[in-house]
């Protein structure tokens, strides 16, 4: 059987891949040489932008099964019918570190995924823990800052991570959960993913419920002492990557089975909590988790760099009966995810096969820049309303409208009866066994004990005792033993 031809990128036989063209034996090369400069050039230009945060990532395919009917609560064609499968596109992520970072370290992971519907692609963009930092995007930028490698010394700095969050005591909550022991999960496999935010599902008769996302591990919740994960991390970078890899490889298919909770959007001006605080959750006693369907990943990507570093989601990807909510750092990440992938891969980067629709096709007037198809066919116009039969508007929301009123301004967030930066913090810290509440204190003076600021670690300490007195007093001795050793 003959073998293929080796060629250059303009198709032509390529006649010596290991030798280069030189002035005579042993002479200056020729800048004739096309294949030489050819892949000289494009090897330089190999990489792309990492993304800012969520930089390292693993993802594979599977697909959407629908178990339960919550067509009272969303027209969402993927969630019509019981049975209905919707291949999906997951990406895990850590999220402080580089691509280069190991896998196996304290720190939220992503759980991104991209369902292929019939009505277009949506993409639910999560977590592994249900709340997170901070309430307001404009503080986003800043956050990341003080947890990414500082400036001047190029590592990351307890100073800076523990000042920011000395300044942010909305954080509270979501700092007890990165330093228990789900802060560093065993696997991707071994971890629950949420949607975070609160979005909004509308059913056909155009009523309007807000709703939060659970997907809950079906491999069990497995994690890792930091003991361990120093271990690990140092043995192997990619352990994530790897697990994930071989388990779909050898068949074990991890799945996660998918659970909401649902809050009927005229409940929402009342409720205790502010339901759009991203820093909160809503008790399962007020809104219980009622189940829709499972997910399955079976499938690896065939090359990780076409299929997981260039895969691009934005939670603005929404389908007929789901939208966003008021959550501020909804609204600020609606528009954010989208421009990161624009700048990282090109106004484009929607048509490669990773990102583009597989259930339809998309039609629109978009054209030109780097890398455009421009697919539409000869003689198609770039412009609407036109008298050429080209796509035209449904005239039908994807959701609901939201209520507004008031003035415009920047606006501190409304509060609501039990609305304050600790108490959920300190109803997590009361739930913990005695060992886990020992190892999350280990874990937070650990850090804060590196900080080389009085007042920073004393507003901090003043966020735990304001949790739980309980919790703030064990952290507080717990810091000054290893500032005094």
């Amino acid at each position: 059987m003959s073998k293929r031809v080796l060629t250059t990128e303009s198709g032509a036989p390529v006649a010596d891949n290991q030798n280069s063209a030189s002035a005579g034996v042993g002479g200056p090369l020729l800048i004739q040489d096309q294949q030489l400069l050819e892949k000289l050039a494009r090897f330089n230009r190999e990489r792309i932008p990492e993304r800012v945060v969520h930089a390292r990532g693993s993802g594979a395919y599977g697909y959407f099964e629908v178990t339960d009917d919550v067509t009272g609560f969303t027209h969402a064609d993927f969630l019509g019918e019981i049975g209905r499968r919707t291949e999906v596109f997951l990406r895990f992520s850590t999220v402080a570190d580089s691509l280069g970072g190991a896998d196996a370290v304290r720190d939220p992971r992503g759980f991104a995924v991209k369902f292929y519907t019939r009505e277009g692609n949506y993409d639910l963009v999560g977590n592994n823990t249900p709340v997170f930092f901070i309430k307001d995007p404009i503080k986003f930028p800043d956050f990341i800052h003080s947890q990414k490698r500082d400036p001047f010394t190029g590592r990351q700095e307890p100073d800076n991570v523990w000042d920011f969050w000395a300044h942010a005591p909305e954080a509270t909550h979501q700092v007890t959960w990165l330093m228990g022991d789900r802060g560093i999960p065993a696997s991707y496999r071994h971890m629950n993913g949420y949607g975070s935010h609160t979005y909004q599902w509308t059913n056909e008769q155009g009523e309007a419920f807000f709703v939060k996302y659970h997907f809950k591990t079906n491999q069990g919740i497995r994690c890792l002492s930091s003991e361990q994960a120093a271990e690990l991390a140092g043995k192997d970078p990619n352990s994530h990557q790897t697990d994930l890899l071989q388990a779909i490889e050898r068949g074990v298919n991890p799945s996660w089975t998918l659970y909401v909770q649902l809050m009927p959007a005229e409940e929402a001006a009342d409720y205790r909590f502010n339901p759009f605080d991203l820093t909160k959750v809503w008790p399962h006693k007020d809104y219980p988790l009622q189940r829709v369907g499972r997910l399955v990943l079976d499938r690896n990507p065939d090359n990780v760099f076409a299929e997981v570093e260039q895969a691009a989601f934005s939670p603005n990807n929404f389908v007929p009966g789901i939208g966003p909510s008021p959550d501020k750092m909804l609204q600020g990440r609606l528009f954010a995810y989208a421009d990161a992938q624009r700048y990282r891969l090109g106004v484009n980067h929607t048509l490669l096969p990773v990102n583009a629709p597989r259930a339809t096709e998309a039609n629109n007037y978009g054209r030109d820049g780097f890398m455009a198809l421009n697919p539409q066919g000869r003689g198609a116009k770039n412009y609407e309303p036109n008298s050429y039969d080209g796509p035209v508007e449904t005239g039908r929301p994807l959701s609901a409208p939201l209520a507004v009123n008031g003035h415009t301004g920047n606006h501190v967030a409304p509060l609501h009866t039990k609305d304050d930066d600790f108490f959920q913090a300190g109803e997590l810290y009361r739930l913990m066994s005695a060992e886990e509440k020992s190892r999350l204190i280990a874990n937070i003076a650990g850090g804060l004990s590196q900080v080389s600021r009085d007042d920073v670690i004393e507003k901090n300490l003043a966020h735990f005792h304001a949790a739980d007195p309980e919790y703030g007093k064990r952290v507080e001795e717990a810091v000054r033993a290893l500032r005094e050793d």
